[in-house]
């Protein structure tokens, strides 16, 4: 047999190796499912975040909403300072995301709801607790007359991730080498009013005592 016929069969012998490897570790990975995680239910939520108190009642989505965003559990909430400034928060969790079902992005979601998006940047959160800072979205959005700031990131195993693109490599990448696909996006808005800037502060100081609290009902 000649090198050229001998260094083609090699290569497809070798080819051939790794794809059956593949398979095999594709069909395990599927047969495996999820990993199980731990986590509390977003209804039991703190109300109150250091300086931060809930005020009315739980938001709750009509079922063609729900039915859209297909979340397995999420949280829609207003809460208040002393100062008077309120800020809202949205969590929408998924347990996995294999299946199809994951969060969507404001960027399709809210102009369909007739807001508009100006002013994009990326944003840095510390924090309360002291650990790592992380990156967000941030956006100045308005329907009519009701303007806010809006902060939105993507959270789950551990990572914070502001790209939406980055937040899908990572799950992948996660379910592969973890069994994990869980994951949210968590949302948070605060009214413009008088000053953009307070209102940014606003929302930065809210999402900083938010972040630490997470983990528990987005586990790392």
């Amino acid at each position: 047999m000649s090198d050229t016929k001998q260094n083609s069969l090699w290569r497809f012998l070798l080819l051939l190796a790794v794809l059956l490897i593949g398979g095999v570790v594709i069909n395990s990975w599927a047969l495996a499912g999820e990993a199980h995680v731990e986590r509390r239910l977003l209804k039991d939520f703190p109300t109150q975040i250091e300086a931060w108190q809930r005020i009315g009642a739980d938001e709750v989505l009509d079922e063609r909403t729900a039915d859209v965003l297909r979340a397995d559990d999420y949280l829609s909430r207003y809460y208040a300072r002393a100062d008077g400034r309120v800020a809202s928060l949205y969590v929408g969790y998924f347990a996995s995301q294999r299946t199809g079902a994951t969060y969507h992005s404001p960027l399709n979601c809210l102009p369909g709801s007739g807001w508009t998006m100006n002013e994009a940047a990326t944003i840095r959160i510390t924090p309360a607790d002291g650990s790592a800072p992380f990156e967000a979205n941030r956006y100045i959005i308005q329907n009519g007359d009701d303007k806010q700031m809006l902060i939105y990131w993507y959270q789950g195993r551990g990572r914070y991730v502001a790209s939406e693109y980055w937040g899908k490599i990572y799950t992948v990448l996660d379910s592969v080498r973890r069994r994990r696909s869980d994951g949210a996006i968590v949302r948070v808005m605060a009214p413009v009013g008088k000053s953009e800037q307070a209102a940014l502060d606003a929302a930065l100081s809210f999402a900083a005592q938010v972040a630490p609290v997470l983990p528990g009902y987005v586990p790392n």
